[in-house]
């Protein structure tokens, strides 16, 4: 894993999608980026020069890593304040970041068949996911829930070779209901499944698969939302019940085995 490193940067592009999110892309030192791996985070300080409100900064996995530009980027949706401010920011603006941290999804050197599930802002690491195992010579196919089709992640932001399915809640879009619901196609066919969502999302997407799997295979890694504030475990506001007892998100995860939390 890269060093942990604060660094200043500065946002060279800002794109408006789904709905009322942006994606940011910052500029990071290519080493950096060269190394990242899909479901790291990096903390970022989103408040004016002289500010303390937010106070803590705001954890944001990497939507996509460009090592021959040396750039980064994330997707932002204004939830709060803090992503309010960030979702805010134009081209020439000033960014203060901390990070990789955590640990990233693991495809296995025998994975043929990926099966990536995302709900909502949870399609971020995805993306970075579906570009790390097509260049690995992985089969994708690429599940994406929404409430509406105004939700969903553009096919354009796909890697061409990934078969992508959507659903949403009103039907606008792809299949009625939700992802989870279609998740039982798929799992004979996967040789891993990952994931990125709601923590609801995850109980459905276990009850689905479940029933479909043969000696917990394939297996099933998620990234747990929890508020990392700190991102070094100093603050425990991020815990997460495993059967081997609590774990830190922002130094043990964000990434689980879905076998191994105890819901």
């Amino acid at each position: 894993m890269v060093s942990v490193r604060e660094f200043c940067s500065e946002v060279v592009a800002v794109e408006p999608v789904m709905g009322d999110a942006v994606l940011l892309t910052f500029l990071a030192p290519t080493e950096l980026v060269r190394r990242l791996k899909a479901g790291v985070f990096f903390e970022i300080l989103c408040r004016t020069d002289g500010s303390y409100d937010p106070l803590l900064r705001r954890p944001y996995s990497i939507f996509r890593a460009n090592a021959d530009e040396g750039t980064l980027t994330i997707l932002v949706r204004p939830f709060g304040r803090g992503s309010g401010w960030l979702a805010q920011r134009q081209i020439g603006s000033e960014l203060n970041i901390l990070g990789p941290l955590g640990n990233a999804y693991t495809v296995s050197p025998r994975t043929r068949h990926g099966l990536l599930v995302s709900g909502g802002v949870g399609v971020a690491p995805m993306v970075m996911l579906a570009d790390e195992a097509v260049a690995a010579g992985v089969s994708v196919t690429f599940l994406m829930g929404a409430a509406t089709n105004e939700g969903l992640l553009s096919a354009s932001l796909l890697p061409r070779e990934v078969e992508y399915v959507v659903a949403t809640e009103d039907g606008s879009g792809g299949y009625l209901g939700y992802v989870t619901e279609v998740v039982p196609e798929y799992v004979p066919w996967a040789d891993q499944i990952f994931a990125c969502g709601p923590e609801s999302m995850y109980r459905s997407l276990r009850n689905a698969a479940e029933p479909h799997r043969v000696q917990r295979r394939p297996a099933i890694q998620v990234s747990m939302e929890r508020t990392m504030a700190c991102g070094v475990g100093a603050c425990l506001g991020c815990v997460v019940k495993t059967r081997h007892g609590m774990k830190t998100s922002c130094v043990d995860g964000p990434v689980f085995d879905l076998d191994e939390v105890a819901w």
